[in-house]
């Protein structure tokens, strides 16, 4: 019987599991690096262990550090979550070895489906080997691990070799092991999947079919079971394939089977040895524990012949911490608050005040919605999305909630190439226009007194505000009526609520402030000065660093004086794990280099300077 259990993991899914196990009355024990010292999953758990260092390959990645830890700390048993270790059978052995307890498929199992290229050898199927014009397009992908990371899809041909040796890096970054192969990129197909629970008496589970079509960098962003719109005979097939690969292997605990559906027919993919970031939507459906059927099948209980009926549908979205419209763009800083309605349910490893880093993948939480019918279950979910209260760094809220509404998404008409199609609309900035003079009306309040009226007008007020990369304006005055703006009519104003009414319509603005940086309802503003401080000031063709990071590759033979063209990759950042090109933005000189590789910039520093041609 288990007693205690280590997460061999961070974040989110740490606090996941940690959720069941007290549910179990199991102790808990986190891992934790030194950049998580004091991260949500070290503060819930009964016992925390220092991992020294902040890089994943010092810390998440050791396993011969947490099989330490979980010794230490008592624990019986070793639950690897997912990401880092958890698809990785020298750690599972090494678990195995110490006396404790896997929460996971047998070694042989990871070992077998944990590499992409030998999964499909085991299918039947092979990666291309020489790629000629006719393969093209043609997608890079890692080996080991998951999550989008090491994957690049290559068009042409002259951009094959930079981008193996960007993904090789990459994978290497995130997994611990750079080795990638060339698979056919099939596009505008539908990416779908099979959760397996197999016991170690033989039997296998199919948990219906989860769609994860809506990606960005080939990372899932809104995910929902079941998939829809798949027919019966497809539907078998899935089901039919993703057992023969479970059996194959003797696969044990739960798993996911991933395949590309275009038309009727269904390419497999990949088989996921562990437990998937959107399991929720299943664990909805199903009404079970997923983490909780883990934990039976782990000390050897049997499962019933057959599963729980699914019934109504679920989705899923993740909220992360970045810039859609800038390329993706990860965003650090302090969460200065989250809540949502009590309508749905959150899955976070974030609580208010906690600090996003840089080390570690940008995602704040799961945002999940289950309701009779698919469309009430996305009417409950963007609703929520909407309502909830974000205050910190830029997130990706605004694009969830459009793609959840957007026609293409509710008709069921989806399919991968989704934001490439239309993220420009889901990112052209809707700003409030009169959020600005709530925030100024809730800032006055917040630094005087008003309200009692006075004997003569008073002359106009002005405040400066950043919105959206605009510079706004607005201006109020205090009368014997009260407070009057152009146009609106003030309703009340305290610091933070302000009411305005608005050609006969009345309307609730909610204002926060931490700083400069103030969120009125969805809109986030920055203050600005009364007079601008020309030391800040760069001069045309300034790169500077979109977050902070690491610079990891400067390109090569790039020097001071060197011609360059519009678009042409100058340098990569690694940040969240994750690589980001840095682009010259025009044709031109390189007139200034600042940035080398190992180098660690803050967001905003000066990495390069491009004077454009004339």
């Amino acid at each position: 019987m288990i007693t205690t259990v280590l997460v061999a993991n961070r974040g989110e899914i740490a606090c996941r599991v940690f959720r069941t196990c007290r549910e179990w009355g199991i102790r808990t024990v986190a891992v934790h690096s030194d950049a998580d010292d004091n991260a949500l999953h070290t503060r819930v758990a009964d016992t925390a262990v220092r991992l020294p260092g902040a890089a994943p390959s010092e810390t998440y990645l050791r396993g011969d550090l947490i099989v330490k830890a979980a010794l230490a700390a008592g624990a019986d048993a070793v639950h690897p979550g997912y990401g880092f270790l958890s698809e990785n059978p020298d750690f599972a052995r090494a678990v195995l070895d110490a006396g404790l307890l896997w929460i996971g498929p047998p070694p042989e199992a990871i070992e077998a489906m944990a590499s992409k290229t030998r999964a499909k050898e085991l299918m039947g199927l092979a990666p291309l080997g020489e790629i000629t014009e006719a393969d093209l397009p043609v997608l890079v992908k890692a080996a080991a691990g998951g999550g989008g990371r090491g994957m690049r899809v290559v068009r042409r041909l002259t951009d094959l070799d930079a981008e193996l040796e960007a993904a090789r890096t990459e994978a290497h970054s995130a997994f611990g092991d750079g080795e990638v192969f060339v698979e056919p990129y099939i596009e505008n197909g539908r990416h779908v999947e099979v959760q397996i629970l197999a016991d170690t008496h033989g039997t296998v589970w199919t948990l219906g079919t989860r769609d994860c079509s809506l990606q960005r960098r080939h990372q899932k962003v809104i995910e929902e079971a079941p998939a829809p719109n798949l027919t019966p005979e497809l539907t078998d097939s899935l089901y039919e394939m993703a057992v023969r690969a479970a059996r194959a292997v003797g696969y044990v605990g739960a798993g996911t089977v991933e395949f590309l559906v275009a038309g009727d027919k269904a390419h497999f993919l990949e088989m996921n040895t562990r437990l998937q970031v959107e399991h929720p939507v299943t664990e909805a459906v199903f009404d079970l524990d997923l983490v909780a059927e883990q934990l039976r099948v782990a000390e050897g209980h049997a499962l019933p012949d057959e599963p729980p009926r699914a019934r109504g549908h679920a989705v899923e979205a993740r909220l992360y911490a970045e810039d859609p419209a800038q390329g993706w763009a990860p965003q650090t800083g302090t969460l200065h608050r989250l809540a949502v309605p009590d309508s749905v349910r959150l899955d976070t490893g974030f609580t208010d005040g906690d600090t996003i880093g840089v080390h570690y993948d940008p995602m704040l939480a799961k945002l999940v919605a289950y309701a009779p019918t698919r469309t009430a279950a996305i009417r409950k979910l963007a609703d929520a999305l909407e309502r909830a209260t974000i205050h910190g760094p830029r997130t990706n809220r605004d694009l969830l909630v459009r793609s959840l509404r957007h026609e293409e998404f509710t008709t069921a008409a989806m399919d991968t190439g989704f934001y490439t199609r239309h993220l420009t609309t889901l990112t052209t900035p809707t700003p409030d226009p009169h959020a600005p003079l709530a925030a100024a009306l809730a800032d006055t309040h917040g630094r005087s007194r008003f309200g009692g009226w006075r004997n003569v007008p008073s002359q106009p007020q002005a405040k400066r505000y950043a919105m959206e990369g605009e510079e706004i304006e607005v201006r109020y005055r205090h009368t014997r009526a009260g407070l009057e703006a152009d146009g609106v009519r003030v309703v009340h104003a305290d610091a933070r609520l302000v009411v305005l009414e608005v050609d006969g319509v009345r309307r609730n603005f909610e204002v926060a402030r931490y700083g400069d940086e103030i969120h009125v309802n969805a809109t986030r503003l920055t203050a600005l000065p009364r007079f601008p401080d020309p030391t800040t000031q760069h001069a045309p063709g300034s790169l500077l660093a979109p977050m902070p990071g690491t610079v990891v590759r400067v390109a090569e033979g790039l020097t001071v004086g060197a011609p360059v063209r519009a678009g042409e990759p100058l340098l990569w950042l690694e940040a969240m794990k994750m690589e980001h090109k840095v682009t010259a933005p025009s044709t031109g000189t390189l007139t200034a280099l600042h940035a080398a590789t190992g180098q660690q910039v803050t967001v905003g520093a000066l990495l390069a300077v491009v004077q454009p041609t004339s």
